[in-house]
């Protein structure tokens, strides 16, 4: 437990944890320190100076060392001669500090005057007005008038790229460092820093391309000033003029607070996302969100969007109206008799999954979560992480294993927090590193932070954590059977041995956290590797308690919340699952994109934002509201389920899915269609147990963070927004509830063969339609590629660049070949959702070189 010790700021006494730094303890009860280059998020630097204090302690007798006391009873407090930094002084008892004496007045009026020395004074201009640190403190600490001469001001460059989406103006910086420190504390991408010194000291780009890293955005968020800015909203708006909305990201499984800004164009009228912001949830963000989230918003408001129903009449689609189209669509459903066959994308809202169910098993038909890439979430219901797990807590005695994903492309957000834990870099987290163990068929970059390294051969997963559940148990020769026939790495050593040494630290662990994906399987083999890991943590105790249990890194927002929702993968292919279907419900799902094929003779029908390749082939196409258009939840890999709200009006006639699935079913008699999200979520309450009590009221309560930012005091934590609209709820898993959770028995798949296996990867940055839309990210987004390890390449006469041929049971594509470290010898890595070829799973393939 951490001691907490009594200091006095300004003559106010607080009570604080020990080694609470002054600005900190300051902060906490309310009292201005202003700074610019300290974050509560990273460690203190003393640079800028603008927190400078005066500080005292109590006098101790040199001799006794007892207390020196005046006549009152008082203790007598040694001040110190010089003024001290508020970020660098930890507290101590009976401390004592002034933060308003005429001293420390007079030293912030002298800093602010030198950063003035050379700043541009280009306030109406700039796209830091009103949110600008600078500027803030100026009128509230800064001199009225400069000693200094205007003709000696540094003029430098207003409009450095430092990358595709982030500018530099480098007369505007005051060399806070946040930025550098971010980038090498926080996220371990040290792509810019400082060149030059003195007074020419500025930031540069040390990568290629420019600024190099998934977190590039989160910089000009801490910047004080308006030197870093994005390329999407520079000169874009005022930030005044904004309207504020809170979301959640729709890219991958986090479920990353967002802050939406938007505002109607001045030349059309039409409302626009300006930009995208994070929105402080300690549990599940922080304060950060990846370059994805931020730029990637652009398809909401793409003008490719589908904005009216349209309808199949003498085979065009042509327009219609809502009436017309949803009643052909109720006529078609009641005449096939239950024959309907129901395809829904895992993105789509829990209000969205729970009334596409109701209407297609209501009209007697069956329906899939497709594509069902990824299995497990009935069993992250059962052992899923603990209620209050969260990340930046854990530390010495908590062991993190991540097994079969590639958490920085796949996850951004939980590879940084997992990052954190292991190295404990940043000034969020104080209690010890956690151990990390990674097991991959292939290198990742969150092995830099890894204890222990597993490499097994590629489809051996569930084999190697069924041997760190032998290493566990002591039976070292389950260990040997486990992995018997696998492949030793000769950079990692002995992989028994390599399980042996991590299955002893897992036998020591106070807590057990399992982060699996479904890198290189199909739906039945992660579904396997979820068993696995669900025996191991069950084993050993560690389910039902926080910072305890399994942790899927899904391959959607709300995977999870399709499984809560009642909507399962296929076991069947699509050929078997559509087979007797006269009618077929897509709702976000693209089957002829993805390479499959469905029954010409079958009515379709398709609710969707875009013409996809299959919407094109459908009778009906019914569109449907962006997330930035409508309200609803998402529930995260944690089972955090979080409500996002309404930023703009609908694209035309848009209508929220729910809405649509509701209004077909209620001309089918199946149910009245309700009156809004709200109330599908009290339906959903009654239905599924786990969202029981489950509200929207409840779900927008707020708590108070620590770090305390947002407000009028940017200065502190950056541009970033105090949540105010709702942290969501993390619903309890059976263990927690107290039912007992048995092992199951789990197959280990047979392993590949073949002298080259293709494994399908996943790229944050890809071309699917959530991202393709965004311009601004078309220079990081690569083309179809194959990654080969160079010894691979040399036998197949292969050069980076070159183009190759790749036949995978009968089908030739053609890639760019890529000579990369993370490709190991034997293995092909094959990005997804490129446009390349769709792998469902690791299998044989044949490479040639294209001549």
């Amino acid at each position: 437990m951490t001691d907490s010790i009594s200091v006095k700021i300004d003559d106010t006494e607080t009570i604080v944890p020990s080694g609470t730094l002054v600005v900190d303890a300051a902060k906490r009860l309310g009292t201005d320190v202003p700074v610019f280059c300290y974050h509560p998020k990273m460690d203190p630097v003393g640079m800028c100076r603008m927190c400078l204090v005066e500080v005292g302690t109590p006098m101790r007798d040199r001799d006794t060392g007892e207390l020196v006391l005046q006549e009152n009873g008082e203790q007598t407090i040694a001040w110190m001669p010089q003024l001290q930094t508020a970020c660098t002084v930890s507290v101590t008892p009976g401390m004592q500090v002034r933060t308003n004496s005429s001293r420390v007045t007079d030293a912030r009026k002298d800093v602010l005057e030198f950063l003035l020395t050379s700043h541009p004074l280009d306030c109406p201009v700039c796209d830091k007005g009103g949110e600008c640190s600078l500027q803030d403190l100026t009128m509230q600490h800064g001199p009225g008038t400069s000693r200094f001469l205007f003709e000696e001001k540094m003029l430098l460059d207003k409009r450095v790229p430092l990358g595709d989406l982030i500018y530099l103006d480098q007369e505007r910086c005051i060399q806070c460092a946040r930025c550098t420190r971010f980038q090498e504390e926080i996220v371990d991408d040290p792509v810019i820093g400082f060149d030059q010194r003195g007074r020419a000291l500025q930031i540069v780009t040390f990568s290629e391309p420019g600024f190099d890293s998934y977190f590039s955005g989160n910089t000009t968020d801490i910047c004080p000033v308006g030197a870093l800015t994005t390329t999407d909203f520079r000169f874009g708006a005022r930030p005044w003029e904004l309207q504020h909305s809170a979301s959640i990201c729709p890219h991958c499984s986090v479920g990353c607070n967002l802050h939406l800004n938007t505002r109607r164009s001045g030349v059309d009228g039409g409302w626009a996302v300006k930009r995208i912001m994070p929105r402080q949830n300690e549990q599940v963000n922080e304060l950060w969100i990846c370059d994805k989230g931020r730029f990637g918003h652009h398809f909401a408001t793409s003008p490719d969007r589908l904005t009216v129903p349209l309808v199949r009449k003498d085979n065009k689609l042509i327009e219609s109206t809502w009436d017309e189209a949803l009643e052909i669509v109720a006529k078609e459903i009641q005449a096939a008799n239950g024959a309907v066959s129901g395809l829904v994308s895992d993105r789509l809202s829990n209000e969205d999954l729970f009334y596409f169910r109701r209407l297609v098993q209501g009209a007697g038909g069956n329906v899939a979560q497709w594509p069902g890439q990824m299995g497990g979430g009935d069993l992250v219901q059962q052992v899923g992480v603990g209620v209050g797990t969260r990340l930046s807590q854990v530390g010495t005695g908590t062991v993190i294993l991540v097994v079969a994903c590639d958490l920085e492309e796949e996850a951004p957000i939980s590879w940084l927090r997992v990052k954190q834990a292991a190295t404990k870099t940043g000034a969020t987290l104080d209690k010890g590193k956690c151990t990390l163990v990674v097991a991959n068929a292939r290198q990742t970059k969150i092995d830099r932070y890894a204890s222990h390294k597993l490499r097994y051969s590629c489809g051996d997963e569930v084999r190697t954590v069924l041997g760190l559940a032998h290493a566990i148990a002591g039976d070292r020769a389950g260990v040997e059977a486990s992995i018997a026939g696998q492949i030793n790495n000769p950079g990692l050593g002995d992989l028994s041995q390599s399980v042996a040494e991590a299955g002893r630290s897992i036998a020591t662990a106070e807590n057990l956290i399992v982060l699996y994906g479904r890198e290189g399987l199909d739906c039945d083999g992660s579904t396997a590797l979820a068993q696995a890991c669900a025996n191991l943590l069950i084993v050993t105790g560690h389910i039902g308690k926080p910072n305890n249990g399994l942790v899927p890194i899904w391959p959607h927002n709300n995977t999870q919340g399709s499984w809560d929702m009642g909507v399962y993968p296929s076991r069947q292919s699509l050929a078997q699952f559509v087979s007797e279907a006269k009618v077929i419900v897509l709702a976000g799902s693209d089957p002829l994109g993805d390479g499959d094929k469905l029954p010409s003779e079958a009515f379709k029908v398709a609710i969707e934002l875009f013409r996809t390749p299959t919407s094109e082939g459908a009778d009906v196409i019914l569109p449907a509201q962006a997330f930035t258009e409508r309200e609803g939840t998402y529930t995260n890999g944690e089972r955090r389920v979080q409500r996002f709200y309404p930023a703009m009006p609908a694209m035309g006639q848009a209508r929220a899915d729910w809405q649509i699935f509701a209004q077909i079913g209620e001309r089918l008699d199946i149910g009245k269609c309700p009156r809004s999200a709200a109330e599908v979520m009290l339906d959903i309450g009654q239905e599924v147990p786990q969202y029981s009590g489950i509200t929207y009221q409840k779900l927008s309560q707020v708590e108070h963070q620590w770090p305390d930012v947002g407000g009028q005091n940017i200065y502190y934590g950056g541009t970033a927004f105090y949540n105010s609209t709702g942290l969501g709820i993390q619903y309890p898993t059976l263990a927690e509830q107290g039912d007992t959770i048995d092992l199951a028995a789990v197959e280990p798949s047979a392993p590949y063969t073949g002298d080259l296996i293709a494994v399908p990867t996943t790229v944050l940055y890809d071309r699917g339609t959530t991202l393709i839309s965004s311009s601004v990210m078309h220079s990081r987004l690569p083309e179809p590629n194959v990654q080969l390890n160079a010894a691979d390449a040399a036998k197949l006469n292969v050069a980076d660049g070159d183009m190759v041929a790749l036949a995978i049971n009968g089908h030739e594509s053609s890639l760019v070949a890529c000579i990369s470290d993370y490709a190991p010898e034997g293995l092909a890595l094959v990005p997804q959702s490129l446009g390349g070829p769709v792998l469902p799973c690791s299998q044989p393939v044949i490479l040639k070189r294209i001549d």
